[in-house]
């Protein structure tokens, strides 16, 4: 039977948690960009020791936001102010529920006076369109979506192709493109560089302490631009990153990509779900992992347990602005890594090459997610005290990590179980095989993991918690 909205979906579900936890999607695909240039082990290294080069021209959803109305519509809609938001200016945009819960964040771009771009995961896109189109605002937008992940093979073609060009050599590569010095563009403002004769728009920001940019331009030239930058990070140790090891460096440097987004309860929520096509990422997505609580909104997370509480602005009037105005000053759970003891994970690879026992759920390299939004017990002394939300390999570290949120009590340092693995030998998605359980020593550490990027991360980009 099919499904005109999210809304209808969930009318015939019963609990939205049994439909999420039983997806039958499959697992969540980078797309077009190939899984391993090289390997993933010598791409992870690379930027931490010389540079990459980094193609997000196919995982986001673009959306193009025109018109008198488009500042006016993002400020209402986002926990963070654009008091000050300039053209040339980028920041982070995390829209909420009306109850105060995270829908989900993504990069916003000014590019020119009444004209933005969103640039993020499909949950705030959909938020913003709904807003565009039946919000009354004076705006127009055009969403560029996501690559699909299995193209057929259709041609795939976007708006814009973006890529971006980091680590510790990432400033010799540009200074080198550019034909002169790196250009003197503020941290997450934008500028413009020369690439193979073109003018690029650029953004500024880095890893792990070094100067990069992240550069845009029409989809037509990407090879060009993209072959340009090869040649010449060829000598400074430049390396394409494949989409194995692309999403494994926010292990390292602390951005929790894939909460669930808010939207499944909620009266003033109902319009948005109406809207929402069934076949939405909400309506189609999965949630996996150990915790397994039967009430939806248990899994909803505030921005201050996503680490995202400095941003929150009462400058400003914005949907959830009440309901996080009643607990701004309340103990909130806070942002965390965790590191596996590395005995604990030999046990669970050994226990694949046991014959005759059920094997612990596999951990696959070096991103171990199994579910569009991953929700993992943290345990201490026998009480759940927080979630492991986002898994997976740093061979930099040489440590799997997890990125997640604890109890306010919780100190960094402090040993605690992460349970692996989903209850009663596992839930009916197609990325779970029958297995058991395991409670997996974690030490609870820093955000930014890596000591590089907690160090030299601009304040406020990532390190900064409530």
């Amino acid at each position: 039977m099919s499904y005109q909205s999210v809304e209808d979906l969930l009318k015939t579900v019963g609990n939205p948690v049994d439909m999420l936890r039983n997806s039958q999607i499959g697992a969540y695909i980078y797309p077009v960009v190939p899984a391993e240039f090289t390997n993933w082990r010598d791409e992870q290294r690379a930027w931490r020791e010389t540079c990459v080069l980094f193609d997000q021209s196919h995982h986001m959803v673009d959306i193009y936001i025109e018109g008198p109305d488009a500042l006016k519509m993002i400020s209402n809609l986002a926990i963070n102010s654009f008091a000050n938001f300039g053209v040339n200016k980028a920041k982070q945009f995390i829209p909420c529920s009306y109850d105060g819960y995270v829908i989900g964040d993504g990069i916003l771009f000014h590019l020119e006076q009444n004209k933005l771009v969103f640039v993020g995961r499909a949950p705030s896109a959909n938020w913003i369109q709904f807003h565009a189109e039946t919000g009354g605002y004076n705006v127009k937008i055009l969403k560029d979506d996501r690559s699909p992940g299995r193209p057929g093979g259709k041609p795939v073609v976007r708006v814009s192709y973006r890529y971006q060009i980091q680590g510790p050599n990432a400033e010799k590569v540009i200074e080198k493109l550019n034909g002169g010095p790196f250009p003197p563009i503020k941290f997450f403002n934008m500028g413009e560089i020369k690439i193979a004769g073109r003018t690029v728009r650029a953004l500024r920001h880095g890893m792990a302490g070094a100067p990069g940019l992240e550069i845009w331009g029409p989809y037509a030239e990407g090879d060009e631009v993209r072959n340009a930058i090869l040649e010449a990070g060829q000598e400074f140790g430049i390396r394409q990153v494949g989409c194995r090891a692309y999403a494994t460096n926010t292990l390292e440097s602390g951005w929790i990509p894939s909460p669930l987004p808010a939207v499944y309860t909620g009266e003033k929520m109902k319009d948005f779900r109406k809207w929402l096509p069934a076949t939405a990422y909400e309506g189609s997505g999965s949630l996996g992992g150990s915790f397994a609580s039967k009430n939806i909104e248990d899994y909803y997370m505030t921005p201050y347990a996503l680490g995202y509480g400095p941003f929150v602005k009462f400058d400003h009037d914005f949907i959830g602005r009440e309901a996080l105005e009643k607990i701004h000053n309340q103990p909130h759970r806070k942002k965390v890594t965790f590191a596996w003891n590395a005995d604990d994970v030999a046990k669970i690879f050994r226990s694949m090459l046991e014959p005759g026992s059920q094997p612990y759920k596999y951990i696959d390299l070096p991103l171990a997610n199994y579910a569009s939004a991953s929700y993992d017990k943290i345990m201490s002394g026998g009480k759940m005290v927080g979630f492991s939300m986002f898994s997976g390999c740093s061979y930099n570290e040489r440590s799997m990590l997890s990125l997640g949120v604890v109890d306010p009590d919780i100190k960094i340092g402090t040993e605690v179980a992460l349970v692996w693995g989903e209850e009663g030998g596992g839930t009916k998605k197609t990325t779970v095989e029958r297995h058991k359980q395991l409670d997996v020593r974690v030490k609870v550490a820093p955000v930014p993991y890596a000591r590089d990027a907690r160090e030299g991360y601009h304040q406020g980009w990532r390190t900064r918690q409530s």
